[in-house]
């Protein structure tokens, strides 16, 4: 059986009421639609993707975000074109996002260029062009070092 991608992503904030703030502000910079706006739920869709934001339970309250925990190491949103990119950048400043990196290109696909930044509790969000198909393409090679070339800083 071959899938038909992911229905929907849902990641667990601690700080809801600010990564709800974020969060719409970013979907709908996606044109994403809300459908569910809840006092523990937040949850778009568009593009082919659901994203939902949840709060984490009252235990975990002062726990933060790992990147190298067992979990989400980060979540990555392809764009449409290499300038989306450029422009989402603009968009992030205007918001005072924490920026990981500015957009650059990378070397896990013949013309792979991003951004990488994180929401208000930390979470890892990277948002990429790749050209045509990139890996998806059946005639696509992965190297030794596997689809991210070893780079741990994503």
């Amino acid at each position: 059986m071959q899938i038909n991608g992911i229905a929907h992503v849902q990641l667990t904030v601690t700080n809801f009421k600010v990564c709800v703030d974020f969060y719409e502000k970013l979907l709908e910079y996606f044109e994403m639609k809300r459908l569910i706006k809840t006092d523990s739920v937040l949850y778009y869709i568009g593009g082919r993707t659901g994203i939902a934001i949840s709060k984490c339970d009252e235990q975990f309250q002062n726990e933060h975000f790992e990147q190298r925990r067992i979990g989400l190491h980060h979540l990555c949103f392809r764009t449409r074109r290499r300038e989306d990119v450029d422009e989402l950048y603009r968009f992030l400043q205007s918001i005072d996002t924490t920026i990981v990196h500015p957009p650059e290109d990378g070397p896990w696909a013949p013309g792979y260029y991003s951004v990488l930044f994180e929401d208000p509790d930390g979470i890892r969000l990277e948002a990429n062009y790749v050209p045509g198909k990139g890996h998806l393409e059946p005639t696509a090679t992965i190297g030794p070092a596997g689809p991210l070339g070893g780079k741990a800083g994503l």
